[in-house]
Order: C-alpha cells, then sequence, then structure tokens
C-alpha cells in the first residue's frame, strides 16, 4: 500500500521536528565555544542547502535581506543561549517567536490585535516570565535574555518570510547561514580534529539544520498550516529530554512549568485562529 502526498508530508514533518530537536543534546555535547559552533554549523548548512537548490536565485530585496539578517542572528543567539542556559530554557524561550510576531504586526503593519491575540500574548508572556524567577548565575541568566532575543530574532524571519510570499525564501535560508557562518568567523577557535568532535559537527550541519530545513519546505507543499504547527511542537518538548537522558541536564520544575504555559499559549492561539478562518 503506497503512502499518499499529505502522510508523507506528515511523516517528513515528523522528522523534521525530530531533527530540530537534536540541537540541544548536540550543542551541549561539543567541547567548543558557542560561536565556533553556530559558524561551523551554518557553513555546513549553507553547503547542504546550495547543493539542494544547484542554482540559488535571491532577489536581493529589502524583505529578502530582512530575512537573511533575521535568520543569521536566530541560528547564532539559539547556540550561544544554548551553552549558557539549560536547553529547556534555550528552547522554550526561542518558541516564544509567534507571539512577537503578532507584536511586530501591530507595530509594523499597524494590525489590530484580536481577543484571541491579547489572550495568548499574556499567556505567552506570563510563561516567559517564569523562566526569570529562578535564581541563576549571570551566565544562566545571560543565556535566558539571549534565547529570549533568538525567539525576538526568528520572529523576524517568519514576518520577512510571509513578505516575500514565497518566492526566494529558500534563498533566503541559505544566504542567512552564509551570514551566520561570516559572522562567527572573528570568534572562531582552533579545536582537535578528532571523528566524534568532526561527525556531531557534521550532524548539526547536515541533519539538524540542513536536510530538516529541505524536508520542512518539502512537507508545508502536502500538509496544513495547522497541521505543520501542531506537529512541530514536537520540537521543545524532545530538545531537553534528549539532553536530560544522554547528557544529564535536568531542566528545573520552574522551566518545565514556563515552557508548558509558553508552548500551550502558541498552540491556543494558532489553532484558534486557524478554525476561526475556517469557513462555515
Amino acid at each position: 500500500m503506497t503512502m499518499s502526498d499529505h502522510s508523507k508530508g506528515v511523516l517528513a514533518l515528523l522528522v523534521t521536528a525530530v531533527l530540530w530537536s537534536s540541537g540541544g543534546l548536540l550543542i551541549k555535547s561539543l567541547p567548543l565555544a558557542p560561536l565556533t559552533i553556530a559558524g561551523a554549523r551554518s557553513l555546513i548548512a549553507a553547503v547542504v542547502i546550495w547543493i539542494w537548490l544547484r542554482k540559488p536565485k535571491p532577489t536581493w530585496t529589502p524583505v529578502q535581506w530582512g530575512s537573511i539578517v533575521s535568520y543569521a542572528l536566530t541560528v547564532v543567539l539559539f547556540v550561544w543561549a544554548t551553552k549558557l542556559t539549560t536547553a529547556a530554557n534555550a528552547i522554550f524561550l526561542q518558541y516564544s517567536a509567534p507571539v512577537w510576531v503578532v507584536i511586530f504586526g501591530t507595530i509594523v503593519t499597524k494590525e489590530k490585535l484580536t481577543r484571541i491575540d491579547v489572550v495568548s500574548v499574556l499567556v505567552v508572556m506570563i510563561g516567559m516570565s517564569v523562566f526569570f524567577v529562578t535564581k541563576v548565575d549571570s551566565g544562566g541568566q545571560l543565556g535566558n535574555i539571549i534565547a529570549l532575543l533568538s525567539g525576538v530574532a526568528f520572529a523576524g524571519v517568519a514576518v520577512f518570510m510571509r513578505a516575500q510570499r514565497g518566492e526566494s525564501t529558500a534563498e533566503s535560508i541559505l544566504f542567512g547561514n552564509i551570514l551566520a557562518a561570516l559572522i562567527c568567523v572573528p570568534f572562531f577557535k582552533s579545536f582537535p580534529i578528532q571523528t566524534d568532535i568532526i561527525l556531531q559537527l557534521l550532524a548539526l550541519g547536515v541533519l539538524q539544520l540542513g536536510v530538516s530545513y529541505i524536508l520542512y519546505s518539502w512537507a508545508m507543499k502536502h500538509v496544513t498550516a495547522i497541521e505543520a504547527i501542531l506537529l512541530t511542537t514536537i520540537e521543545p518538548i524532545l530538545n531537553p529530554l534528549w539532553v536530560t537522558m544522554f547528557y544529564g541536564e535536568t531542566p528545573t520544575q520552574y522551566a518545565l512549568i514556563g515552557g508548558a504555559i509558553v508552548v500551550g499559549g502558541v498552540v491556543f492561539r494558532e489553532t484558534s485562529t486557524r478554525r476561526k478562518k475556517k469557513p462555515s
């Protein structure tokens, strides 16, 4: 029995979410400086995506540059945050991005907030505040702030990608990775050429960032937006789970509570908004 394109799309999204979720464990496990990891990961991912595209056709419009810069900041800040704070804090705070999209919309495009928007923003803000209640060292608190900034940058990716209207979006990811690698070059630190380090960097660049994006792009043509949102929420759930199981870093009770509130608020908004848009 052959699978339908929809079923293949769902499977591709599940694989994508699992690949994304491996980021926390791989970043934590690598004995390298955060910007060294971020630069190497993005450089490898850029090669993978360039091979997939074969002949990139960037438009170099202002909105594409916005996508490129936002994406580069997202991937660099996320790696940095994961090294400074817990993997759970980093992924949950980055996952606040959809709420920042709502806030940017009211400022940039003057979109009016709906009741659903207001409720979801308040819920996610409460969830985010929980992360800053616990007493952690200055490095951990800085990591939380950087993770939050990663979420803001990720929201920029969504806003500018939407403005591209499907034109040259893959190229934005490609050149975003190239820019991220260039940003990290001045901070790159040499490291021993060991098999385990090289394999982990390849896993990050090829699978976690490169192949995952290719799968995600293909899947989005065969699944609904709400399916994509719900299926990819597996990432913030699995990310800290892998780190706990294989690295021994246990999320705090506050992180689990805050994370549940943030993810719940995002899912609530997206499901409610999509349901409201459905024709009766």
